[in-house]
């Protein structure tokens, strides 16, 4: 019989609480540790939905990426947007567990992840954490390319390896030899990797002034999105939960979208 206790040890395993940042929580969001699980529902995001499909599916556990519970709310209650779904989980008996930048941070996690989807290597890490005296994890990578490839061929691999249609595009350089990946906002990153020598960065999230900034510095900037920097990638990651636990059934949610409609 596997327990909720027993996913939560084994992701914490891959990806352990000390490598998260300050201002994250992660770990289980609501739920009983002991619940035996049987089926298992992935989504990016806990939204309305997510639980709504939860409960249609009669899932036991939901992993989300990103913590419901970001700081310590001072009620749950309903009418709240919160507080509905803590209710909602709770009354319907569903556990929740969240692993959202130890789980980027990780050997083999997010951002590795995302650099092998898009056919590229690295060993390079930007924003290295060294907690615990961990060795190769930490925040973003950088790829040295071994030639010059021009930026519209990086954007159709992004497109295609990321099944992206639409993304916003800051055109500083043509040419690409040094690459940097920061899954999800990585603009905090920007110019860590810019001193490390990229002069094109893929992430999501990117504000007006820094797109501004950095065309003018000559980098460009391939923003494809928080969402589908994510959701396929963080599937990809915890594939290794299905071998560990061959009896659970684990669902890909199809309610965890992307908020942004583009038109």
């Amino acid at each position: 019989m596997t327990k909720v206790i027993d996913i939560s040890k084994e992701i914490e395993k891959f990806a352990p609480k000390f490598l998260m940042e300050d201002y994250d929580n992660v770990g289980l969001m609501v739920g009983d540790e002991n619940k035996e699980v049987k089926k298992v529902l992935l989504a990016l995001d806990c939204t309305n939905e997510v639980i709504k499909e939860a409960t249609r599916f009669n899932c036991d556990l939901i992993i989300t990426h990103h913590p419901l519970l970001f700081k310590r709310p001072k009620n749950i209650i309903k009418g709240d947007l919160i507080g509905d779904k803590v209710i909602a989980l709770v009354k319907d008996d569903i556990a929740l567990y969240s692993c959202h930048t130890n789980l980027d941070s990780a050997k083999n996690g997010i951002n590795e992840t995302i650099v092998k989807i898009l056919g590229f290597n690295s060993n390079i890490i930007i924003e290295p954490n060294e907690s615990e005296n961990y060795k190769d994890v930490g925040i973003g990578r950088l790829v040295k390319l071994d030639e010059e490839i021009l930026l519209c061929d990086i954007i159709k691999i992004v497109k295609k390896n990321l099944n992206i249609e639409n993304m916003r595009i800051v055109r500083g350089s043509e040419k690409v030899k040094v690459l940097a990946i920061i899954n999800g906002s990585g603009q905090d990153l920007f110019y860590k990797a810019k001193s490390l020598g990229a002069d094109c960065i893929i992430t999501g999230d990117t504000t007006y002034h820094f797109a501004s900034d950095f065309k003018e510095m000559k980098i460009s900037i391939i923003d494809a999105g928080h969402f589908s920097t994510e959701y396929l990638v963080f599937l990809k990651t915890l594939e290794f939960l299905k071998e560990k636990f061959k009896s659970v059934e684990f669902i890909a949610s199809e309610k965890c979208k992307d908020p942004y409609d583009f038109v």
